[in-house]
């Protein structure tokens, strides 16, 4: 009782976007931890990270050479590659938005459609995708590592007289994605009790969020899925006007992967960390702002119009979840001594 009082006494005095960060706690909200979550059989090592990153930015893991983890989710921008949908190997367009790799290790499960239980999982299925980095197979992965020079850094990484695997290769690759966080957003220091970390119309533009129910599906520190509710139909109201201006319903999301009727047009729910600087937006890349993307989602999801004052103070709130990125330096790579490696034209 004496605190509600004293919590009352605080809206009274200094209004609602002082007293907001006293009720964080109450109301759920949680800032992004500072390290991300890890499987016991993969902790992260600073050997596997140092692998990882130069796996994740060598484009000659690509049958072509010319397409790395990195040429779709640019860590060195918003962890996508600011396309509708993403080019691999010769020239060949994908058929869903990138997500961002920031903050993706809090996932509980990777791809648009969650056919990847982790991130390890989820690693080597570009690899052999034939749209994306086309490698005929994993085993014609292992040839090429060991071509370029990679065995002395997987052997430090994992040690064993054989390190070079496929599942080496996800181990190392995932380690790495795990350190591609951003904790410390004006969101985070807001929660923290940092009463100058938001502006007023950011406070306003969380609690509309709330109040209309977005933090229903947008869950947790990373504002995602959620391990009891990963996916979401997408749209729910199928008569909103910009299901078809934006062809929203063409693809049937989970069920291509599990041809199972009640999984049409579910999706994994995105992540709305640092959604300010991953335009364009949508599992199809068709939205280009994100004050239309909100009013996308009132409309198809919500089943309802959202106010313009509405969609300014839900913009700026998620304008407050853009975290500080770390620094991020290009790896040197291996290079093979004397020979060259022959790519797929």
């Amino acid at each position: 009782m004496l605190r509600c009082r004293r919590l009352l006494l605080g809206m009274a005095a200094g209004g609602l976007a002082l007293a907001m960060p006293a009720l964080a706690a109450a109301s759920g909200w949680q800032a992004l931890p500072e390290t991300a979550p890890a499987p016991p059989d993969n902790p992260v090592t600073e050997a596997k990270v140092r692998l990882g990153k130069a796996l994740y930015f060598d484009p000659r893991l690509s049958s072509t050479g010319t397409v790395s983890c990195n040429s779709c989710h640019n860590v060195m921008a918003g962890g996508e590659d600011a396309r509708p949908t993403s080019v691999g190997v010769k020239g060949q367009v994908g058929g869903r938005n990138a997500p961002t790799v920031w903050n993706a290790a809090f996932h509980p499960v990777q791809f648009w459609d969650g056919r990847a239980a982790s991130l390890e999982e989820q690693a080597v299925g570009p690899v052999t995708n034939p749209i994306e980095m086309g490698m005929p197979s994993l085993e014609a992965l292992v040839e090429r590592l060991k071509a370029l020079g990679y065995e002395p850094m997987f052997r430090e990484a994992f040690g064993g007289d054989d390190p070079v695997t496929p599942e080496n290769f996800a181990k190392a690759v995932a380690s790495f994605e795990r350190t591609l966080i951003t904790p410390g957003s004006a969101y985070d220091r807001w929660v923290r009790g940092d009463r100058g970390a938001m502006t007023a119309q950011q406070v306003r533009g969380l609690r509309r969020f709330r109040e209309l129910g977005c933090a229903g599906c947008h869950t947790g520190p990373h504002f995602g899925a959620s391990e009891s509710a990963p996916f979401q139909k997408f749209p729910v109201f199928a008569n909103s006007p910009y299901v078809k201006r934006y062809g929203l319903d063409k693809d049937l999301g989970r069920y291509e992967v599990t041809k199972k009727e009640a999984d049409k047009h579910l999706f994994r729910v995105p992540t709305l960390r640092n959604v300010a600087v991953t335009a364009p937006y949508f599992h199809n890349g068709a939205v280009a702002t994100l004050e239309q993307a909100v009013r996308v989602m009132g409309s198809t999801q919500l089943g309802r119009e959202l106010s313009d004052r509405d969609v300014a103070d839900i913009v700026a709130f998620l304008e407050a979840l853009t975290g500080p990125f770390p620094r991020i330096e290009a790896p040197r790579l291996p290079v093979p001594s004397g020979r060259a490696i022959r790519f797929e034209r």
